[in-house]
């Protein structure tokens, strides 16, 4: 069952609390109270989740368990003492890291390890233990401002393990992780419990926190629910119904429109690329009740699936019933005068044939074929290193292909002309913002470099402003600001000029479901006026808004289709497992399978056959002889991420 704080404090655990924070309060210069009567304890070896909107909290906490920041009052205790004092024995890996972009990777170490007394015998174990973990292993001597995101957020996690710490903080810690790296990470995270090292996480992504044990859902500066991940999910009495649509463009646009009110039955109602997702008390007449809806919009109904609320479900609930606001849907004021563009939905928008880019002797892009439409979302997926950013810069005219042609928006030869590019929004993974701006400011530039008529540009930053909830902000410099924020900021600064050729570049990084659920509701509502959008993204629960997608892998497009087609390409089973010991049985299965096929999800294992019946023996003995027993097993169906790692690593192809 789900704890309240209350119950929480008043358990009596069999492994020592190693973190203890009892009536936290933090109040910032200005007025503004973080934290308000905060309390929580972790147990030793536990991997803890801490999920929340943006400005719930969440950072404040770790920087005080960091030994960082005192609180206004309040007590906190890290390994019995006082955080400041027990720094020596505590990692802390902030948003972006804390890395020095003139030093190597060996040399962040090097200093990281100097900092907190390690010797140099046990510097040289640490340095090739966690380096090789982490894929990083043959770039040591690369300068940190010369690596990418993910390869960045990978040296953080480095750093803060080369010095032996009993606790590791980490906030957002997969930021620019593609899916094989970021499950890599929390599988490193997951085994270190066993050595006895505690970590807590502070992350935006629910998928990310079914990893936890257990998972705290912060707001307005407090601990709301307390928990493991299926005790929260239990505590819903809710199912969560999948209703799978046809995949035309005419389906699509009817999807988009469609409206599905919240009643004492349905609890949720949500709407992504290829399917609906539905929550409520009794399954069969909220099917009745949605399948009526598609009828009538005549959208085609493929496939209904039943199973249990996700960890999303549980956060966007709570939320509400907290009186956390909902962004309202607002339309767009439509300033171009180029004709009806609903008359475009279903025609190309985008072509790129036999794309192919080599940058000395490496081949970045090899032989790609795309094709967007006016009206479609779609989502272009791979890891590090894949080719994607080389092929979108193609796509834009901004890098000439060696061979290949692309067709934009009907042009072919002039892909940079003033007039395409008044057509094209982008929000690149690099803010383009300016930090010394308020966000009035960062707009209002924007505007004038996309050339709106001034009596309309008012109109134009008001719309972003209330449509990005960015009011209570707008006179706040962007520097000043979490992720979370920045993020709505440049996605309004890339549409306001209404393109109908947009490019978004993992657009909702950082930010909570809420706020992200808003941010896809605005760029359906593109789609459905007509525009075409390319989405990059390495979160596979994001790419399900997409209506198609294509996934990378060493330069080349290995798959493509809807997110229901792309599940389905496997050919072996999912078998999820629960057994006493979690980190163990990981331990066991992955030393004796390919490292990609276990993954630990909460407490359990996710484990890819090729023929389940076959191989379970083989799998429940190697348990067994490890001295692991199991609870539970049984077939699941392939989630995208499972899906994408088995298609990618079937391939033979991983990027480095």
């Amino acid at each position: 069952m789900t704890l309240s704080v209350s119950e929480e404090k008043a358990i009596t655990y069999t492994r020592d609390a190693v973190i203890k924070v009892d009536g936290l309060v933090k109040r910032y210069k200005g007025g503004t109270q973080a934290l308000s009567d905060f309390g929580l304890q972790i147990l030793s070896g536990e991997l803890f989740g801490l999920v929340g909107p943006d400005g719930a909290g969440k950072t404040s906490v770790l920087k005080i368990l960091a030994g960082i920041m005192e609180p206004t009052s309040g007590t906190a205790s890290v390994l019995g003492k006082k955080p400041s004092d027990a720094r020596r024995h505590v990692g802390y890996v902030p948003q972006g890291g804390a890395l020095y972009p003139e030093l190597s990777i060996d040399e962040n170490l090097k200093y990281e390890a100097g900092m907190h007394g390690v010797s140099d015998g046990d510097f040289r174990k640490l340095r090739e233990l966690h380096l090789k973990n982490m894929g990083l292993l043959q770039f040591a001597d690369r300068l940190a401002g010369q690596l990418s995101g993910g390869m960045k957020q990978k040296l953080a996690l480095c750093c803060a393990l080369v010095s032996q710490p009993k606790v590791i903080l980490l906030d957002e810690p997969t930021t620019g992780l593609d899916p094989i790296s970021r499950r890599e990470l929390w599988q490193a995270l997951a085994v270190l419990g066993k050595e006895g090292v505690t970590a807590v996480v502070a992350t935006p992504f629910l998928d990310e926190a079914e990893r936890c044990h257990r998972v705290a859902l912060m707001y307005e500066g407090r601990v709301q629910e307390l928990g493991s991940p299926s005790e929260l999910q239990a505590a819903l009495n809710l199912t969560r119904v999948e209703i799978v649509v046809g995949n035309d463009a005419d389906s699509l646009r009817g999807l988009s429109k469609l409206a599905v009110e919240r009643s004492d039955n349905i609890a949720d109602f949500w709407t992504f690329g290829d399917h609906i997702e539905v929550l409520c008390k009794e399954p069969r007449s909220a099917v009745d009740e949605v399948s009526q809806a598609l009828k009538s919009a005549r959208i085609e109904v493929r496939n209904i699936h039943e199973g249990s609320p996700n960890l999303e479900n549980v956060f966007v609930t709570k939320l509400r019933s907290l009186g956390q606001k909902e962004g309202n849907s607002l339309p767009f004021p439509h300033i171009r005068t180029d004709g009806n563009k609903q008359q475009a939905i279903g025609e190309s928008a985008i072509k790129a044939s036999g794309l192919y880019k080599q940058f000395g002797n490496f081949v970045a892009v090899d032989n790609v074929d795309l094709e967007l439409k006016h009206g479609e979302i779609f989502g272009l997926l791979g890891a590090n290193g894949a080719g994607k950013t080389t092929t979108i810069k193609m796509l834009c005219g901004l890098l000439k292909p060696n061979s290949g042609s692309v067709m934009l928006g009907g042009e072919t030869d002039n892909l940079r002309s003033k007039k395409l590019r008044k057509r094209i929004g982008y929000m690149s993974q690099k803010f383009t913002l300016y930090d010394n701006l308020t966000v009035r400011e960062n707009l209002e530039f924007y505007a004038a470099i996309y050339e709106i008529p001034l009596n309309l540009r008012k109109q134009q930053i008001d719309w972003v402003v209330r449509a990005c909830e960015l009011d209570e902000i707008q006179k706040s410099l962007v520097k000043s600001l979490p992720l979370g924020w920045k993020q709505r900021i440049a996605f309004g600064a890339a549409v306001m000029h209404e393109p109908d050729i947009i490019f978004l570049d993992e657009p909702t990084a950082g930010v909570d479901p809420l706020a992200r659920r808003q941010l896809w509701k605005l760029i359906r509502e593109f789609a459905a006026n007509g525009a075409v959008i390319l989405v990059t993204t390495h979160y596979l629960d994001e790419a399900e808004y997409c209506s198609r997608m294509a996934f990378m892998a060493s330069s080349r497009i290995v798959a493509q289709g809807s997110p229901q087609e792309l599940r389905q390409l496997p050919k072996g089973d999912l078998v999820e497992i629960k057994v006493d010991e979690t980190q163990n049985g990981f331990q066991i299965l992955s030393s004796q399978l390919d490292h990609w096929r276990v993954a630990i999800f909460g407490s359990f294992l996710h484990v890819i056959l090729e023929n389940a019946d076959n191989e379970m023996p083989n799998v429940q003995a190697l348990l067994k002889e490890g001295g692991c027993n199991i609870i539970s097993s049984r077939k699941i169906p392939f989630s995208l991420e499972d899906a994408f790692i088995d298609v990618v690593q079937h391939q033979g192809q991983r990027a480095s």
